[in-house]
């Protein structure tokens, strides 16, 4: 199948709301480079699917880096210093995710962004992520930052009630969406990935999100 997905422009920033934006094409030049360094933070600790608290199995796989990263199990949502399929810790964090975190973070308006765990998700044709709030770190005053990789996918960013109306936003190969101050607690989700293949991923959507979790 041809590549049916073209790229954004680099350099276009898109306000979804006060605290929340999307840099357009901000990563399309170390696109390259960051599925480089996700495959060896993989090769350490493979893609897995962890379970929910209440024990459903999570469509999308998940790995992580950084000091700690973001887990589920029966025993509920934490972050752990320790890769609990390995024993291990986690890869170490790439600098080029931190510098990218950095960049994007200050581009937004936080400045001093500096990240310490990096969630990897793989997205694959029908898998989704449920509406849900990030809201397990320490300093809920800091910044997400989340950077998108390969097929495109519908972000839904909606606001502090689960029930508030949901904007749709398209995200394609490369860009990032920062969100914090008023907007750091505001619910977001990722509709089922639509079939394609893009020309550096494949059938699949990447996407790292980093964020100060202790």
């Amino acid at each position: 199948m041809a590549d049916l997905f073209g790229d954004q422009p680099q350099g276009w920033d898109e306000p979804i709301c006060p605290g929340a934006v999307v840099l357009r094409g901000f990563a399309l030049a170390r696109a390259q480079a960051l599925l480089d360094a996700v495959a060896a933070v993989v090769a350490q600790a493979p893609f897995r699917h962890m379970v929910t608290p209440g024990g459903q199995r999570m469509s999308v796989a998940m790995t992580g880096c950084g000091d700690c990263c973001w887990i589920s199990d029966r025993r509920g949502y934490r972050y752990d210093d320790v890769d609990p399929d390995s024993g291990r810790p986690w890869p170490a964090m790439p600098a080029l995710f931190r510098a990218l975190a950095e960049e994007a973070a200050g581009r937004a308006g936080f400045a001093g962004f500096v990240p310490d765990a990096c969630l990897i998700n793989r997205y694959e044709p029908g898998t989704r992520l449920s509406l849900h709030q990030d809201r397990d770190e320490r300093d809920l005053g800091v910044p997400i930052v989340s950077v998108s990789l390969g097929l495109p996918a519908q972000f839904q960013f909606g606001g502090l009630a689960r029930n508030d109306p949901l904007r749709r936003i398209p995200l394609g190969h490369g860009d990032v969406v920062v969100w914090g101050g008023p907007a750091r607690l505001f619910h977001h989700g990722v509709l089922p990935l639509k079939a394609g293949r893009h020309a550096l991923t494949g059938e699949l959507r990447i996407n790292l999100t980093l964020r100060k979790a202790r």
